[in-house]
């Protein structure tokens, strides 16, 4: 479907979106690079980062070449690799290091084992423009990076990564979720706690450790201008829902994350904090997870709009709140669920409620009971 929006909506911005490589985080990383948006992307699986980041590449969005390869990082040790790895333009490099072939960084330093000879460039900043220059140069780029929310260290780097790529980080999107159905006496207290990990303390953790950059006068900031959090709820806990007491204390802490850093960090760092509340969403791994096929068309006859949303109905909310469009807009937590929150199935139908209604009257009337009269 054609977006509403004109396609330079978020030229210039850069936008980090952890669980953006599946389901609606990568069709809200795809909305985003569409609009001009340079676009991290953070997950746990190498595999679907890479096939995320080939999406968007064939949806236009640049690439990085040396990013592809910065992307390989492994940190816990050295890897060797075969051949020759000559530093000079970013096209030579990428010709130069086969597939498989493992780079390790430490800040910005880039340290290679070649066969049996050890090289290090002092600072691979210093001798590639794209990564000088970085947004300015290239509007639309896109890179995955490896990490787990749930543990600090790797959003720490995750969001490093990306400013030292981009030169600054304008949008934070916490799409990372976890989810399954589970009765609570079923569901064990590792279970519970790591879905609150990944969905609650991993929005936070996200949040705090994006925060020197996304205040105002932060990289690539005026003194008054701060960036934006977008925060992936849900509306199972508005109520309550059958199998997912973990996903509705999660998510009711992430409503709440949504509103105090609104509060506060609006206040002092004037950063804007705003959720989406996504219903069923067709195409989605949830929506597998939690609509059996059998429930999915009984599910649809009470619902308001009688179908369930795309996962392009939460891209463009998620467009709106990250323009200027909704620059007042502070706090909030949009639902985009066509009403189904709201539904309840039918006790009597509509042509009963009508037949009773007409029989209650005819018995006022004859009795006089509950009828109007003039005391004139």
């Amino acid at each position: 479907m054609e977006s509403p929006f004109k396609p330079e909506l978020l030229k210039g911005k850069v936008a980090l979106i952890t669980g953006g490589g599946s389901g609606i985080g990568l069709e809200i990383s795809t909305q985003f690079g569409r609009h001009g948006a340079a676009v991290a992307i953070m997950g746990r699986r190498r595999h679907i980062l890479d096939a995320a980041v080939a999406a968007l590449q064939s949806e236009g969005i640049q690439v990085d070449p040396f990013t592809q390869i910065l992307s390989r990082i492994r940190v816990n040790g050295i890897h060797p690799i075969r051949g020759r790895l000559v530093w000079g333009d970013l096209p030579k490099i990428k010709d130069d290091v086969d597939e498989g072939d493992k780079i390790i960084t430490f800040s910005c330093t880039i340290v290679i084992l070649c066969d049996n000879d050890f090289k290090s460039s002092p600072n691979p900043m210093i001798g590639y423009p794209s990564l000088k220059s970085g947004i300015q140069d290239h509007p639309q780029m896109a890179i995955g990076l490896e990490g787990d929310v749930r543990k600090r260290e790797d959003s720490t780097r995750v969001i490093e990564t990306t400013i030292r790529h981009f030169g600054k980080l304008d949008i934070l999107v916490n799409g990372a979720a976890g989810n399954f159905l589970a009765s609570p006496e079923d569901l064990s207290p590792n279970g519970f706690r790591t879905v609150l990990d990944i969905d609650s303390v991993g929005t936070y953790t996200m949040c705090h450790e994006a925060l020197k950059y996304l205040k105002k006068g932060g990289p690539g900031k005026g003194p008054s201008t701060g960036g934006l959090i977008l925060n992936i709820s849900a509306t199972l806990h508005y109520t309550a829902s059958w199998y997912q007491i973990h996903l509705c204390a999660a998510k009711a802490a992430v409503d709440s994350i949504t509103r105090s850093l609104a509060l506060e960090w609006g206040t002092d760092y004037n950063i804007r904090v705003n959720g989406i509340a996504p219903g069923a969403i067709e195409g989605t791994p949830g929506l597998r997870k939690l609509y059996p096929e059998e429930m999915t068309s009984k599910t649809q006859e009470y619902m308001p709009l009688f179908k369930f949303g795309e996962k392009w109905d939460i891209a463009m909310a998620a467009l709106y709140l990250a323009s200027d469009a909704g620059k007042c807009v502070n706090g909030t937590t949009m639902v985009v669920d066509g009403g189904l929150w709201l539904s309840r199935p039918r006790h009597i139908s509509k042509e009963e409620v009508k037949e009773l209604s007409r029989v209650i009257e005819k018995k006022s009337r004859a009795s006089r009971v509950g009828v109007p009269t003039s005391k004139l």
